[in-house]
């Protein structure tokens, strides 16, 4: 298993990770689980080592083959729209580097499984290294195509997309609870919208939340 410097350096401190909590506040996150999670993830241990100076800045970056780790603000936002209650049981599509999997993985009682798919499989194989270094017990792992969701798992409490598809995958709406929540990029490559999708009774109750930017959700696996 590779090693992480999970105590960090000068520039991995908590009080770096404490004033982006602060500029994450500042931009309206209110969600003091969301903001704890963000204090206590050490964002560092998710990119490269020759981009770890940058890791606590609100700013997306590249973690190669096209993707990247999501600017911290968007993590905190689809986090904190996901959690108006608690959602015992949570899929997430795009492990990517594993960075929202571990802010979900740090968030208590309101989130107590969670359940990750990533196409790539390089991807999934180093998120379960860096989580499994990190000591998170509460997540599972698929190499598997995110379209599909994990129905052998459903339904789900809450379900959060890390990719933007250019409509909403119907197997994923068909895996979400009675009163569960999907929150997912929707729109091609320019133009997206971050949408939250409820299971109300036997409707589903559609609003967008904020204008994105996300790598597209890709089919298949590699």
């Amino acid at each position: 298993m590779a090693r992480f410097d999970l105590v960090g350096i000068g520039m991995t401190s908590q009080r770096t990770r404490n004033r982006l909590v602060e500029r994450l506040r500042e931009k309206g996150v209110t969600d003091e689980d969301v903001l704890a999670a963000v204090a206590r993830v050490p964002r560092h241990i998710f990119i490269d080592e020759a981009l770890a100076h940058r890791a606590y800045e609100d700013t997306a970056l590249p973690i190669g083959h096209g993707q990247t780790i999501s600017q911290p603000f968007i993590v905190a936002l689809m986090t904190q729209t996901l959690l108006t209650e608690c959602r015992g049981r949570v899929l997430e599509v795009g492990t990517g580097s594993g960075y929202q999997t571990a802010i979900l993985a740090h968030l208590g009682e309101s989130v107590q499984k969670i359940f990750t798919i990533e196409r790539l499989s390089h991807l999934i194989d180093r998120a379960r290294e860096r989580l499994g270094a990190m000591g998170c017990r509460n997540v599972r792992y698929r190499h598997g195509d995110g379209y599909q969701g994990w129905p052998e798992e459903g339904p789900f409490d809450g379900i959060v997309v890390t990719a933007a598809p250019p409509t909403v995958p119907e197997a994923l709406l068909s895996q979400l609870a009675p009163g569960g929540r999907l929150v997912v990029p929707v729109g091609g490559d320019e133009v997206q919208e971050l949408k939250v999708y409820d299971r109300v009774d036997d409707a589903i109750e559609v609003r967008t939340v904020d204008h994105v930017r996300f790598v597209p959700l890709l089919k298949g696996i590699r």
